[in-house]
């Protein structure tokens, strides 16, 4: 069991370096491609179809093929998107190739994100207590030091198109060799139950409450290095230092929220890390002072640590429909990266990207009504609430 918990945490790990490897780079690509923050909004939005058009299907193949094939497919698809985003930015300038590059790293991610999830429930069931969000919480030390080098090689000026390939090539290896230890994430039933589970009232509320945490994750994800630059005007080193802050505190989030969930339970946690996510994101608009804004950084990373994972968690609590309901939940939720990237886009234009960002507050507000869904049912750990 040791072996197959190293090996999710490794495909976690290396799935989060090569999605924040190209978050890390978008002032780059900004400036690069001449693009205002619309037209960077609907450049991103190429990830984010990707990602959403992968968790049509993602269950489905899952149940297919299994969680290690469909994890080293998937990753392949990563690897060339980041490749061709790397020449699109750095050999031959090219809004189209670098938005052809950001779909195939979307569709990938999106597709790796159901099949290792799945692997993750099936580990978590059988251990018997909660570890999802540790396995998150390596996806995020993975952005950590996403950021980190990307953050050193910004400041040497190494070609953005060297960075993302070697990162690429990283990925798919890591993978192939961490996959090799897979041996859940199926089943074994003739049908996935991907259409009952869109009929299901718990998946569908899930899934919208994984939506806004998704937005919250995805905005800062997209936008905050950006903001940082255009609003405090840090430099481009800097910003991706401001990156790197918010992925620290979700990892440090992730990290402590296990033994949070396993002593008080889904619901109270996660209302409390919402309200966190709230603050943050205020003070780092509101405050004015760059100390005190990239504080609010570090509570809004905190704010969002659990989000994500207690959802999946969530969907998949029945072992025998839980390809189907992490399918339908990540579907909803990454509707979130398809239509936030380019809403933060347009309202930056109108009132500059750091205020853009309220509209993450606005939404998580209404969004605390739907947390009980996420009580545990069926055969999950009876520490989680």
């Amino acid at each position: 069991m040791r072996a197959g918990t190293i090996g999710v945490a490794v495909t976690f790990g290396l799935n989060g370096v090569a999605v924040a490897s190209w978050f890390a780079r978008v002032p780059a690509a900004k400036d690069a491609l001449a693009l205002d923050a619309g037209a960077l909004g609907l450049l991103l939005l190429a990830m984010s179809a990707g990602a959403v058009l992968a968790m049509v299907t993602a269950g489905e193949v899952t149940h297919r093929l299994g969680a290690r094939r469909t994890v080293r497919g998937a990753t392949v698809g990563v690897a060339a998107g980041l490749a061709v985003v790397g020449a699109g930015i750095g050999v031959w300038p090219s809004v189209p190739a670098t938005g052809v590059g950001l779909f195939l790293l979307g569709y990938g991610s999106g597709t790796c994100n159901v099949a290792m999830n799945v692997e993750a429930a099936a580990v978590e069931r059988l251990i018997g207590r909660t570890v999802m969000p540790r396995f998150h919480a390596v996806w995020s030390l993975g952005t950590v030091a996403a950021a980190g080098v990307a953050a050193g090689v910004a400041a040497v000026r190494l070609p953005v198109a060297a960075h993302l390939a070697g990162v690429a090539v990283v990925t798919v290896v890591g993978t192939f060799v961490a996959a090799r230890s897979f041996r859940h994430g199926t089943s074994g039933a003739a049908k996935s139950g991907v259409l009952a589970a869109w009929r299901e009232p718990r998946t569908l509320l899930i899934g919208l409450l994984v939506l806004v945490l998704a937005f919250t994750e995805g905005t800062a994800n997209d936008w905050v290095a950006v903001a940082f630059v255009d609003g405090y005007a840090f430099g481009a080193a800097a910003g991706a230092v401001v990156f790197g802050v918010f992925v620290t505190s979700m990892t440090i989030g992730r990290v402590v929220g296990t033994v949070a969930l396993d002593r008080w339970g889904r619901s109270p946690v996660l209302v409390g890390s919402m309200l966190s996510a709230i603050v943050g994101t205020a003070l780092a608009v509101l405050s004015g002072e760059p100390v005190v804004a990239v504080g609010g950084v570090a509570l809004w990373g905190l704010g969002t640590a659990l989000g994500f994972p207690v959802g999946m968690s969530a969907a998949a609590d029945e072992e025998e429909r839980a390809a189907a309901r992490v399918g339908v939940v990540a579907v909803i939720g990454y509707t979130a990266f398809l239509a936030g990237p380019p809403a933060v886009g347009f309202l930056g234009d109108h009132v500059g990207v750091l205020r853009a960002l309220l509209v993450v507050p606005l939404l998580l507000v209404p969004a605390l009504a739907l947390v009980p869904a996420v009580r545990p049912v069926g055969s999950a750990p009876a520490g989680r609430g």
